[in-house]
């Protein structure tokens, strides 16, 4: 890559793109609730929120200085992420912490970068943590959903236009937010009848004798949160 063509990617990537039309944004938001709110559609979609549950996790470990051992995606949007190190501590804690409220927080993100008409770099990001996480992916139906979920961003982010992009980002981060928030409110449920018991509420409750609706209650307030927030910042267009 000649330093032309590099410099037209980093100008590209670091440059500013227009909002789109607050129609299109109110669009988006449509069409994220229409993914998150009717079951048989949320069963799907819920695989997304998934990779950035289980992204969030792998995520904090490394940042935490454990060893990141492998990822799975499973069909009934369950995962399991592993890694290696002490089983109690401030690693662990924050990497049990990490997958409830990576969604949202990411949602917020996102949020911010659009807010700031960061278009490209939101969808490159997105790309790349995809990318990063399929490495540590352990099993084949996690594998085709990490791929097919990058795929398309990079199908959006190379061969579309910048109105397509902008609603691709929006309906994104719009997803992230809403789908961010039903989680928590799906196992408060289960704990209510008794299941879920080594849910990742449970095991923070374990590691820090804090009572684990507690933990339950810090889901809801950064999904909550994330939500108001970031929701604010896209409408602001």
């Amino acid at each position: 890559m000649d330093t032309s063509t590099a410099t037209s990617l980093w100008d590209e990537l670091t440059g500013l793109q227009p909002d789109p039309d607050l129609w299109v944004v109110l669009a988006t938001l449509v069409a994220a609730l229409a993914v998150v709110v009717p079951h048989p559609l949320w069963r799907v979609s819920r695989n997304a929120i998934t990779i950035a549950h289980e992204g969030g996790h792998g995520l904090v470990a490394l940042c935490t200085g454990r060893q990141l051992t492998g990822i799975r995606l499973h069909s009934d949007t369950s995962g399991l992420t592993v890694s290696r190190g002490k089983p109690h501590g401030i690693g662990m804690i924050l990497t049990a912490a990490a997958g409830y409220t990576a969604p949202p927080l990411l949602g917020l993100g996102g949020a911010a970068l659009l807010a700031a008409g960061r278009i490209t770099l939101l969808l490159w990001a997105a790309t790349a943590l995809l990318v990063a996480m399929l490495v540590m992916i352990r099993n084949a139906y996690g594998a085709l959903t990490v791929v097919l979920t990058g795929g398309t961003f990079v199908v959006v982010s190379w061969l579309t236009g910048p109105q397509v992009q902008a609603a691709f980002a929006y309906a994104v981060v719009w997803f992230l937010l809403l789908g961010g928030v039903r989680p928590a409110f799906e196992l408060q449920a289960k704990r209510s009848r008794g299941g879920a018991g080594d849910s990742d509420a449970d095991q923070l409750s374990r590691l820090t004798h804090v009572p684990a609706g507690l933990w339950l209650f810090l889901f809801h307030a950064v999904s909550l949160c994330s939500l108001i927030g970031g929701g604010r910042w896209l409408l602001e267009v």
